[in-house]
């Protein structure tokens, strides 16, 4: 749909790769070398896997989630046939159709098989390394020599934050390790193991490693494809959902929320399964283990595992609590998105009203309740990081301390090792792996419930009415995704798909009644029977909120039908009231992926006015449009809106409101070339407010409260004497008090019509294709300028002292235990000896200090390290979150004061992302990188330290293999930043196109075009598919090298000690094997989670990007620029060589304007669409550059704050803008009037007053009808009573009644004010004082209409367009106001 011919992609070198590349992840060193090279970019994406494909796993699961829902609606059914048959109301549960069963079946085998294949290759590979080792070093024991510091290391830390998705490569400590070790060291300490066995067991200890290598990867690469998959057939799943959403659906849920579900809830699939195996893995390693150590120490092992498993429901506890605060965060986080997007949307009124200070307390405020929960959750998470320093630490403590007590032997270091190297694998395994899988499994169905909420949402019902010979009474269904199969319903279910339908009717309505909301007491619309023929043209006409669009939306079938019955035959076109334009060029939005007739095309483009504005735009129809349609005025988006339907052809038009928006002029062409002209023949249905037009219509339909309250044609209703909005005295005077009219208010106010000429890009004369501002993204290393502002937003530098020192001390505090426990053994292995005859035996200890004091000061270390390690994450957690928090608001802050430019040339949902993506990965991820990445490399430095002590000539090989972990890591990072940053670039169209679905669902719908959008989202699901899968098979690739080369070191380490063999010692050889095995897998932990780290800097540096947007100029004047309090008493503004620009590099949008507008004077402002009329408001709220000056009352409004400009004039906009909340609210958000009796006058005088002031508003307002949003605005203004009141279009979309209304209260209100009118129905402005006739950026004439028209200029020509009735018509209203006036005067 969005036409942009997209190039074929590389097919993907997963495809196609043999065994052998796919188990060393070698397909991926091309684009590493790429990446290595320059940075990627989106031509450099591959083809997606068909596996992976969002159509292919849309379709499956869809499949399945349809049957699940089928047997819910058996079920639901039967049971309430029971209950009706049985005549009780005994409630039988009724059990939802569950998603995750959904997921089970689709994706449960797969994971089984997986985990199995695991499970038996990691424990035996995991229980036979140490038994080797230990083999081994009985090679070496033979003497023993000077006390050893047998620091064990296998303390690796190898703490697997559950925000990463790498983590599990530390799984390279295996069980079989331990095994092998004791094999090894027996070769070293006595003499019946030989040389050769001696290598075998060294061999033995190597294998293990190497081969858990082409476990572990392969197998984490497996479960992460799965987890993507599962992500991206739920996200399908959930935007066929979408498309399908009936309105009371809709009012449910917000867009804000449906993209919180796209963005945050379908990732947890991308990290949680990684764990799910070792759920059951876990306790049965826990089972074999135990009964090894039974082995060694007897009943002492039972009291160190039960320590070790006392952990377990502390962190299953721990893990509930965080998913409890995981929901809350998720509903916070709701919530303050929601609040964003609707300041984003609005920004301008927000502007214009001076209203920042309120939304930033907004803000704050659901910022602070977020905080709040975000803050526990990461005390929970700090806690459980922490257990990782101790955990095993306190095992070994216990377990030593009972065998010296019960056992009163003494400890020897092979017993210390075999147990240390245990309680490493347990410990990752049960204290890390099985806990995360518990929680990670918790907050996972947290997010399925979340999914399974919106999948039963209720839908709209395309099959719920009496069609013609198809007896179909089908109930509800719920497609959650078979797109496919609706379409092919469509042909013969849903309309009947004729081109030119010739029966009697197209369109029968019999006693239809319905209502929105199924709660609602009265009915929207009541009693409706209405028959349309073939080629009948009806006008419906009726006041505000009377039903007319509901009337239409009955039609389409978005209101749902209480009684009667609706028939329809044919296709039918829609043009919505409010005009929904999507991101792409106008082109495509007219043909809305239809294909292109040329021919057709042209006569569309003509009849719809639209062939002089393509002249107008940089890239005539090629020009893009942004997702609201920013570029184009409030007339152009209407008319694109309208060629659209018209272009399709169908057989039924229903047309709402589409003649609001123009001028007088282009509307009666519109109305004669295109309504009346070109779509002859076919059946068209049209909502107007204007009511020249009625006399050349079939038929008219006057609705009046749901009802309809008389039909026929004009003749025929004037004969009854109905009076169409009390105009119609004399269809003379009507026609003068009723020429056309002006745009359609849109909910959104963001883009008020900047001028039509002023495209997003306007530099290139020649029409080529027109370049979208392309989402900025930083290229290279994230800067030390970013780590700097995020430590500079935690606190001062005493704070980050503090802060570091905790972590130094605790790490001192861990690496003393362990030093202090090897040297014990030394002096148990030296001076404890047992003398005397078997049944007695005494202790002899002859060491410099006590037994007793050991064990005190053992003690000691162990709780002081506990200790202190709480106190260390609490302080990294704190002092992270303020840096969120300061980080958030100063964003916030900047972007509420930046330019109207900025909102213009970025896309809400890019803006969104950065409040709702990246605030949330640094919320939340990356405090966890960064805890990891300081805890490892505070440990690598102590272990390295300890190795030294224990042989300084390991240190060659550790400095060696430190140097090609670092080249690697650069490698690595070069494709991977690149890589992570095209993932986030790729994501933003997923979400913007479901947010422009949500917002023209009615439009989709009445066009069919479910199925194009659904492959377009397909489209940009793929690209992202793509670049994560890019994303996962690098780092995958990344673990295996470093996992490799960790390999070669254990390999070098174990036999050098075998070559060299001297005069080595069991402690030595079992000191130095289980570092190095522990230092390497520490060594690409660390590597990992530092690259970590940087990926998740980058969100930091796109929110400090935000902090210095260029902002507007002060709100506040200076002090001795500061007006007087009732500045302006008079209200007189001029202009003087007045230019403004939206864009400092294009050309000036008004030239030049110089004009005088006197105190208390009326004024009219008319030009065609796109003359710089809305760019006149916006040069007086100084919404854009400006050169020149305006003066209010001699002060020149360049000078002094924005808000002392800004706050003394009204306005009444074009898009009127309301916020979520209570009426009251709406009308005073400051609480700045004591009494409610000013807001309820203000109420009374628009006729507002049966809302009530608690009445509450949707957001956008999305609950009142355009013409009473209107009229909210207008009640504001009169609140307010400020001396200058803008009118912009501000009665385009109201029936002449309200129009009227609207009128007088000004006339009556504002007396002595001065008055700005926009209009482009000339009658609204006739009676001014003076007309400003506006044409391509420059005043063309200023002065009375009545002078004007004497004249024979530019406004005559626009009058005599309006039809010769007309025309004298409104001659004849200036003429009459210019006498008043002068006789007055007089």
């Amino acid at each position: 749909m969005d036409g942009k011919i997209k190039a074929e992609r590389k097919k993907n070198p997963r495809e196609g790769a043999n065994p052998l590349k796919i188990l060393t992840f070698t397909f991926t060193l091309p684009t590493f070398w790429l990446g290595y090279r320059r940075d990627l970019e989106i031509s450099d994406l591959y083809k997606p896997l068909k596996e992976h494909t969002s159509n292919h796993l849309g379709a499956k699961i869809s499949k399945v989630w349809q049957k699940e829902y089928d047997a819910y609606v058996k079920e639901k059914r039967l049971i309430e046939e029971k209950e009706d048959h049985e005549k009780y109301h005994g409630k039988t549960r009724l059990k939802e159709p569950s998603l995750s069963k959904t997921l089970i079946k689709c994706f449960g085998p797969q994971i089984m098989l997986y985990g199995i294949i695991l499970a038996v290759l990691e424990i035996t590979l995991r229980l036979s390394q140490p038994i080797f080792l230990g083999l081994l070093i009985r090679y070496y024991s033979r003497t023993i020599a000077e006390p050893i510091p047998l620091h064990t290391a296998m303390t690796r830390i190898d703490n697997s934050s559950d925000s990463q998705v790498h983590e599990i490569e530390d799984a390279i400590k295996p069980v079989l390790q331990p095994i092998c070790l004791g094999n090894l060291l027996q070769y070293y300490s006595t003499d019946d193991v030989t040389k050769d066995e001696a290598y075998l067991y060294a061999g033995g200890v190597i294998l293990c490693s190497a081969l858990l290598l082409f476990v572990i990867h392969p197998y984490m690469m497996g479960i992460l494809h799965i987890g993507m998959k599962m992500r991206i057939a739920c996200c399908t799943l959930i935007y066929r959902k979408a498309l399908k959403l009936s309105r009371t659906a809709l009012g449910e849920t917000t867009i804000g929320q449906a993209v919180n579900l796209l963005s945050n809830d379908v990732n947890r699939f991308d990290v949680a399964l990684i764990h799910l195996n070792y759920l059951w893995i876990g306790p049965l390693e826990t089972i074999i283990i135990t009964y090894f150590m039974y082995q060694q120490v007897e009943v002492s092992a039972l009291f160190g595992v039960a320590i070790l498993l006392l952990f377990i429901p502390l962190q299953g506890y721990l893990g509930k609590k965080s998913s409890i605060y995981r929901l809350k965060t998720a509903l916070r986080t709701d919530e303050r998105v929601r609040l964003t997007n609707e300041i984003i949307t609005g920004i301008q009124a927000i502007k214009m009203y001076c209203w920042e200070k309120l939304f930033s307390d907004l803000i704050q405020r659901a910022r602070k309740r977020e905080i709040t929960v975000i803050q526990n959750m990461s005390m929970i998470r700090g806690i459980t990081i922490s257990f990782i320093m101790f955990t095993t630490r306190m095992s070994l403590f216990v377990t030593i301390l009972a065998y010296i007590f019960y056992n009163h032997e003494k400890i020897t270091a092979t017993k210390v090792f075999m147990l240390q190297a245990y309680y490493n694998i347990l410990r990752q395994t049960m204290t890390v792996f099985f806990p995360q899988g518990i929680t990670q499994m918790a907050e996972l169905l947290v997010s399925v419930k979340r999914l399974q909420r919106f999948m039963m949402y209720e839908e709209i019902d395309i099959r719920n009415t009496d069609e013609k010979g198809s007896q179909n009474k089908e109930t509800k269904q719920n497609d959650a995704n078979n797109v496919e199969k609706d379409m092919n319903n469509t042909s013969h279910g849903k309309r009947e798909m004729t081109n030119n339908y010739q029966g009697d009717y197209v369109i029968n309505l019999k006693n239809s009644s319905a209502k929105w909301l199924s709660y609602e007491q009265e009915d929207t619309l009541k009693n409706i029977d209405f028959t349309l023929k073939p080629g009948e043209l009806v006008a419906v006409v009726g006041q505000v909120g009377c039903g007319k669009s509901s009337f239409l939306n009955l039609i389409l079938k978005e209101l749902p039908t209480a009684t009667g019955s609706i028939e329809i035959n044919g296709k039918i076109a829609y043009a919505g009231q409010e005009p929904w334009l999507f991101a792409g060029s106008v082109r495509q939005n007219i043909l809305f992926g239809r294909p292109m007739d040329q021919f057709r095309y042209d006569r569309v483009v003509k009849a719809c006015q639209l062939k002089r504005d393509f002249t107008l735009l940089p890239y005539g129809d090629k020009t893009i449009v942004g997702e609201r349609g920013i570029s184009l005025s409030g007339g152009q988006r209407a008319r694109i809106n309208l060629a659209r339907a018209v272009y399709a052809e169908a057989d039924t038009y229903l047309l709402d409101d589409p003649l609001s928006a123009v001028d007088a002029h282009v509307g009666k062409h519109m109305f004669e070339e295109c309504i009346i002209k070109y779509l002859k023949g076919k059946a068209r249905i049209i909502v107007t407010h204007q009511l020249q037009h009625l006399r050349n219509v079939d038929r008219i339909l006057v609705l009046k409260d749901g009802h309809i309250h008389a039909e026929g044609s004009y003749d025929e209703l004037s004969r009854m004497g109905i009076d169409f909005g009390r105009l119609l005295e004399n269809p003379e005077e009507e026609e003068g008090r009723a020429a056309g009219s002006s745009p359609p208010s849109r909910s959104n106010s963001r883009n008020a019509s900047i001028s039509s000429l002023s495209s997003l890009k306007s530099t290139s004369t020649e029409k080529d294709d027109p370049l979208e501002v392309a989402e900025s993204r930083t290229k290279g290393k994230v800067s030390g300028k970013v780590y700097a502002g995020y430590f500079s937003a935690g606190g001062n530098c005493c704070v980050l002292f503090v802060v570091l020192m905790l972590l130094i001390v605790s790490q001192t505090l861990a690496s003393g235990s362990d030093f202090f426990i090897s040297q014990w053994v030394n002096m148990e292995e030296k001076y404890f000896k047992v003398t005397g005859a078997d049944d007695v035996t005494e202790e002899d200890w002859g060491a410099p200090i006590s037994r007793e004091a050991c064990i005190y000061i053992y003690s000691a270390l162990i709780a002081s390290t506990v200790v202190i390690t709480l106190i260390r994450s609490a302080a990294v957690f704190v002092t992270s979150m303020r840096a969120s928090k300061r980080l958030h608001d100063r964003m916030f802050r900047s972007i509420s004061r930046a330019t109207m430019l900025f909102f213009n040339t970025n896309v809400s949902g890019r803006i969104l992302n950065r409040f709702s993506k990246d605030m949330g990965a640094i919320d939340e991820l990356l405090p966890m990188a960064l805890i990891d990445t300081l805890q490892i490399g505070l440990s690598l430095l102590a272990i390295i330290t300890v190795v030294a002590i224990a042989n300084y000539w390991l240190l060659i090989p550790t400095v060696v293999i430190g140097l090609i972990f670092y080249y690697i890591r650069v490698f690595y990072l070069a494709t991977s930043r690149s890589v992570k940053r095209l993932e986030g670039v790729t994501r933003s169209p997923v979400f913007t196109h479901l947010s422009a679905t949500l917002q023209g669902l009615s439009t989709i719908r009445a066009f069919e075009a479910e199925e194009i959008l659904a492959k377009e989202f397909d489209a940009h699901q793929d690209l992202h598919s793509s670049a994560w899968y890019i994303f996962i098979s690098s780092s995958r690739a990344f673990g295996f090298w470093l996992d490799f080369f960790c390999v070669v070191y254990i390999c070098l380490v174990t036999l050098s000690f075998l070559l060299i063999n001297d005069q080595t010692t069991g402690g030595n050889v079992g000191l130095a094997i289980t570092q190095s095995i522990g230092l390497t897998g520490m060594f690409q932990w660390g590597m990992r989670q530092s690259t970590e780290l940087e990926n998740q800097m980058t969100s930091v540096e796109r929110v400090l990007e935000y902090t210095n947007v260029e902002s507007e100029p002060p709100l506040e004047s200076a002090p001795d620029k500061k007006p007087k309090e009732t500045w302006p008493e008079e209200s007189k503004i001029e202009f003087k060589n007045m230019y403004l620009r939206y864009n400092p590099a294009e050309a000036p949008v008004l030239k030049n304007l110089n004009f005088v507008i006197y105190p208390q004077e009326k004024i009219g402002i008319v030009g065609r669409t796109g003359a710089g009329k809305s760019s006149l408001i916006a040069a007086l709220f100084r919404l854009a550059n400006i050169e020149g000056t305006i003066t209010i009352d001699g002060v020149n409004t360049l000078e002094i704050g924005l808000h002392d400009l800004r706050s003394k004039i009204s306005i009444i906009p074009q898009e009127p803008f309301l916020f979520s909340g209570s009426l009251r609210k709406n009308l005073d958000p400051f609480d700045q009037y004591e009494s409610d009796s000013v807001l309820w006058q203000a109420l009374e005088e628009v006729e507002l007053k049966e809302m009530g002031l608690e009445g509450h508003i949707n957001e956008g307002g999305s609950n009142l009808s355009v013409g009473q949003r209107q009229l909210v605005c207008l009640a504001r203004a009169i609140v307010k009573n400020n001396p200058i009141l803008v009118l912009d279009e501000a009665t385009a979309n109201v029936d002449p009644q309200t129009d009227g209304l609207i009128q007088k209260t000004i006339r009556t209100k504002f007396a002595n004010c001065t008055v700005l009118t926009i209009a482009h129905r000339l009658n609204t402005v006739m009676d001014s004082d003076r007309i400003l006739v506006m044409d391509a950026g420059s005043v063309v004439e200023f002065d009375a209409p009545y002078l004007l028209i004497q004249k024979n200029g530019y406004l005559n020509s626009m009058i005599k367009e309006t039809g010769p009735a007309m025309a004298d018509a409104l001659k004849e209203v200036a003429r009459v106001s210019y006498k008043n006036r002068t006789s007055t005067a007089l």
